[in-house]
C-alpha cells in the first residue's frame, strides 16, 4: 500500500480548472519530485494535499481517507509542507519561529529531538537562534522553513521549490540537507523547477503540464528521454 496516493485529482480556481484527474502514489522512505512549467499547477497539488484547497477525487494516506481533513489534522497525520516563499515570521527570532513547528507536539521529549535535529542539520541557524527571521539571508530562511517542518515529525514532508532564488552553493547546501533527511527515513515529494536537482535526489519523476500528469516513471529513465532532455534538462 502506497504511503500517499491520489486518484482523479481535480481543483478548480473559481471556473478555472488547475488540476484535471491528477493520480500519484508514493511509497514509504522514497524521494518523488513534481517537474512542470511555471502555472502548471503544481504548488496547488501540494496545496491540497495540505488541506489548504478545496478539492475533488479520491486521496489516502497509510491507507486513511483524507476527505474533509484539515490542515491542521494533516499536520497531525504527519503531512508536513515548507511551502514555496516560505511563510516564516519575520518578527519572531529563529527559535521561536522553530518551536511554533511544533505547536501540536505534546511529547516534550520529542520536540528536544527534532530541535537538536534540526540544529545538526542546518548548523547556520544555531548561530542565529536570537536573530529575526526576517533578517536573514535568503538561504537560511529556507534552511529555516524546512527546519520548521522538521519539528512536527513529518512522516512525509512536501517542499515547494526550496532552491528557488538560491545561489548555487547554497542550493546545494539545501540538496545536502534533503538527502540527510531522506537517510533518516522520512518520504519526501518535491516540487522543485530545477529539474536537475529534482533528477539528483528523486528515485522517480512526475511531469506536470497545464494539470495534467503527462509523463512519469524514474528519474533514470525519464532523464533518457529525448523531450524530458529537451524541455527540462537541457540536452
Amino acid at each position: 500500500m502506497p504511503l500517499l496516493e491520489i486518484q482523479n485529482l481535480v481543483v478548480r480556481y473559481g471556473s478555472a480548472l488547475v488540476l484535471d484527474r491528477v493520480s500519484l502514489a508514493i511509497e514509504n522512505d522514497e524521494c518523488v519530485a513534481v517537474i512542470g512549467p511555471n502555472g502548471a499547477g503544481k504548488t496547488t497539488l501540494l496545496r491540497s494535499i495540505s488541506a489548504l484547497k478545496d478539492w475533488e477525487g479520491k486521496m489516502t494516506f497509510q491507507g486513511h481517507d483524507l476527505t474533509g481533513v484539515t490542515s491542521s489534522q494533516t499536520v497531525a497525520l504527519g503531512i508536513v509542507q515548507a511551502p514555496e516563499g516560505r511563510h516564516l515570521f519575520p518578527q519572531l527570532s529563529v527559535r521561536e519561529n522553530l518551536e511554533l513547528g511544533a505547536f501540536l507536539a505534546k511529547d516534550k521529549a520529542e520536540r528536544d529531538t527534532n530541535y537538536e535535529y534540526v540544529l545538526d542539520l542546518f548548523p547556520r541557524l544555531g548561530e542565529r537562534l536570537r536573530q529575526m527571521a526576517g533578517t536573514l539571508s535568503g538561504g537560511e530562511q529556507q534552511m529555516l522553513c524546512v527546519g520548521r517542518a522538521l519539528m512536527a515529525s513529518p512522516r512525509i514532508l512536501l517542499l515547494d521549490e526550496p532552491s528557488f532564488g538560491l545561489a548555487p552553493l547554497v542550493k546545494e547546501a539545501i540538496a545536502t540537507a534533503v538527502r540527510q533527511i531522506m537517510a533518516k527515513g522520512t518520504t519526501i515529494l518535491l516540487v522543485e523547477q530545477d529539474a536537475h536537482m529534482a533528477f539528483e535526489l528523486a528515485r522517480r519523476v512526475y511531469v506536470l503540464e497545464e494539470g495534467h500528469i503527462t509523463i512519469s516513471g524514474t528519474s533514470k529513465e525519464l532523464s533518457e528521454d529525448p523531450s524530458i532532455r529537451s524541455s527540462y534538462l537541457g540536452l
